[in-house]
This record gives structure tokens, sequence and C-alpha cells, in this order.
């Protein structure tokens, strides 16, 4: 429903109006009203009626919602346009450059209080931000967001929610990254609220920090569930493409309502168009359990088909992920050299409050690659600058293999009172494969 300026203010917009067209009080009422009607109403002296004010819109030759609230005559249609052109921009990988078009609209659906429009506006801005790391500020976008659509149901809100949950994990916050997600699900499962859309971009944006917290079992299982909702959107990049033309060539017919309708549907598809950075992560959770599995070939070629789909798409955090998790294989297949190439290019991108796991899994192995080569003194700094890194983010499912690798390192070099420093904070924070410190699982899907 539009909601119409006061009384006051609407009557000196339509005086204004009447007076640059020269029309008289009496000219502007008839036939319907009368010229006393019309000088109460620019005297803000009483609330029109809808049907009186399209009347006068009618008369004047303007919108209604223009003379009701101010709008420029298809104001939230253009905005639409303007907005999933900044989504395309977006999913092309250009990230600042989005971000400059959804500030510039987010101000313009403000001015005219187009609210549908701010949370779009919002939820690009988001994931701008999570593109370029500045996870404070992306947090932040996510719950305005989230607070326009306070109103909305549940799969309209995941991806505010989800952005949230994405901000926190790589700002090494993981159990309240999973905490917010794992919720989301269990109210859509339970509620029946199964959207396929929503459910994907939930699981496949839950793997990462399951697989960091140790919950290796849940997090195939996300997997297998993400990996069978993908089907569903194979290549919208066309076909949104496609409905953006069309809705131009629509808006200049006159034709509103369609061709909203056709940029709604191709606002959802550049939207799924960011599901391809979740779906590399069901890339590399195959990488990881091929590795585990000693089938190092194949998880390299998963972790590089993974590396790629994030490269594309230049989300840096997530592809220093990917860059991590690809080097432990290549290092694994004897190729430590391009490991370590691969590691120390990644840590620049990386930080404890960008990335912090995944920081401190490149400190890890190249510590690893540092015993190998015998500098011993190089790999104890590594492993060091790791375990504080996890301790901050309670990434059990790592710490406990640290520290008895720390451990290794302390006794051989002749230090067993630090050593068993080292063996008791690993006792303390171990974890078993497949297992988490966490609630139940949450409801699943009807796959």
């Amino acid at each position: 429903m539009l909601e119409r300026d006061d009384p006051e203010t609407v009557g000196r917009r339509v005086q204004r109006l009447r007076t640059a067209r020269g029309l008289t009080q009496r000219q502007l009422a008839e036939p319907a009203y009368t010229p006393a009607y019309i000088s109460t109403l620019e005297a803000g002296r009483v609330r029109a009626s809808d049907e009186a004010l399209r009347h006068i819109a009618g008369r004047l030759g303007v919108a209604f919602e223009e003379l009701a609230a101010g709008r420029p005559a298809h104001l939230a249609t253009d905005l639409r346009l303007r907005l999933t052109g900044a989504q395309r921009t977006l999913a092309a990988g250009a990230a600042e450059e989005a971000a400059g078009r959804y500030g510039a609209l987010l101000a313009e659906a403000e001015t005219y209080g187009l609210v549908d429009e701010q949370a779009t506006a919002l939820l690009g801005l988001g994931e701008c931000g999570l593109d370029t790391g500045d996870l404070t500020e992306a947090r932040e976008y996510f719950e305005r967001a989230e607070s326009c659509q306070a109103g909305e149901p549940l799969p309209v809100r995941v991806p505010a929610v989800r952005g949230r949950a994405v901000a926190h994990y790589l700002a090494g916050e993981l159990r309240y990254a999973v905490y917010l997600m794992e919720s989301a699900l269990d109210e859509l499962n339970r509620c029946g609220l199964h959207d396929p859309d929503a459910l994907l971009l939930l699981y496949a944006s839950v793997i990462g920090p399951y697989m960091d917290m140790g919950a290796h079992a849940r997090a195939a299982q996300a997997a297998e569930f993400a990996l069978a909702l993908a089907p569903q959107v194979a290549d919208p990049a066309l076909v949104a493409r496609m409905h953006r033309s069309v809705a131009r060539t629509l808006l200049a017919e006159g034709r509103v309502a369609e061709a909203d309708a056709s940029l709604a549907k191709a606002a959802e598809l550049y939207r799924q168009l960011q599901i391809r950075t979740e779906l590399a992560n069901c890339h590399w959770m195959r990488g990881y359990v091929y590795a585990q599995d000693g089938e190092l070939e194949r998880a390299e070629e998963e972790l590089r088909t993974a590396l790629a789909m994030l490269s594309a798409q230049r989300a840096a955090l997530y592809s220093s992920q990917a860059a991590v998790e690809l080097a432990d294989v290549l290092h694994r297949r004897d190729k430590s050299e391009e490991a370590a190439e691969l590691l120390h290019e990644v840590l620049g991108d990386l930080s404890s409050e960008r990335g912090a796991v995944h920081s401190a899994a490149a400190h890890r192995l190249l510590g690893i690659i540092a015993e190998d080569a015998r500098d011993t003194e190089a790999a104890e700094e590594h492993y060091v600058r790791a375990l504080s890194l996890l301790e901050r983010a309670g990434a059990a499912g790592d710490l406990a293999d640290l520290c008895r690798l720390l451990g290794d390192l302390l006794r051989r070099t002749g230090r067993v009172e630090a050593a068993l420093d080292a063996y008791r904070t690993g006792l303390g924070h171990r974890t078993a494969p497949g297992t988490t410190t966490l609630g139940p699982a949450p409801a699943q899907p009807p796959l």
C-alpha cells in the first residue's frame, strides 16, 4: 500500500502543479468536485480520498503516486531495473563498482520510502562487503536488510540471515554463524517452507563452518543436500539478461506490471548467481572427502575446480580458503614448492579478522613444509601463529592436531616441558572426527 504524504504537503503539491499548468481551481475540480473543495485541499485542511487524488492527477497529467507521495512516475520500477544492473555488475566480479551503484540506489530508495528496494540495495552492499573483505560493514548491511524485511516470511529473509552468518564466519565466529544458519534451516524444514533457493543458499553456506569446527558428518550431509538442489540454478545468467532486456521494452511501452514481473525474475536469477560462489564449497567438500580417502588426484581436481569458480567471481576471501585446501593436497602429492608458493600468496588476503581459520591452516601447512626442510625455527613460528589464530576462533576441530605437531617439534628439539604443555592444550580441545559440540542437527528437507 502506498504511504501518502500529509495533507499539507499534498495540498502544496497540488497547488504548485496546478499553477504551473495555468489551471484555475474550477478547471481542476470539474466535473466531479467544486472549486471550494480544491481550495480546502490546497490549504491542507482536508485529506483527499484516493479517488479524488486520482481525478486531480488525471487533470494535472501526473501519476497518482507522484501526487500522493511525491514519487516520480514509475520510480519503483526504474529503481528495480537499476538494481538488477548492479546485481549483474556484482555477479561479474566488480564488487567495488557494484557497491557504488548500490549505495546511490539505497539513498534514492530511502528518499522515497521504498522499503523493498532498500532491502535489495542493502543485501547487495552486504554481498559486496563479503567479496571485498569488509566484514563489519557487510554484517551491518545485512542486519539493516533484515530490519527492512521484518514482516516478510522466512524464505524472503534467508539471504540476509545467510549473509550475516557468513560475515560472522569469515570473522572467525564459527559457532554463532552455524547457530544462525541451523536455526533458519530448522524453521524452514519444520514449518514446511521448502523453498529450494533458500535451502540451497543455507546448506551450501554452512559447509565451511561445519568443516572448521570438526563437524565433518554434518558438512558432508549439507553438501549432499546442496548438490541435490543445485540443478535448479544451472545457468541463470543468460535468462536474467533476457528478463532485464524484456523489462526495458515493456517499461517503454507503459506496461509497468509486466515489466515489474520480468524484473523480479531477473533479480532472483542474479541473486542466484551468488550461489555459484557457494557451490564452489561443494566442490571443496568433495575434494576434502577424496583427500581423506587418499584419492589425491581426484581431490586436486575438485579443489582446482572450486578455486577456478571462486576466482572467476573474484571472491578474494573464498578463493584464499580454497587455495589453502588445495595447497594441502599439493603438499601430500610431493608438490611442496607449489604448495608453499600458493600459501604465501593467500596469506596476504587473510588475517585474524578476515579468514582466521584458513590463515591458521596456511601457517600450519607452512610449518609442516618447513619441518620437512629441517627449518625448525620457521616451523615453530608458523605453528605458534596458527595456534593463536585457532584459539581465538574456537576452531576445536584443528586445535588438537596443531598442538600435537607443535609438541612433537618441541620434544625433538629437547624442550620437554614446553612439549608437555602443548600436548595438554591439545587434549583439552580433542574432538573426534564427525562430531561437534553443537546441538541437535536441524530438520531435513523432503528431498
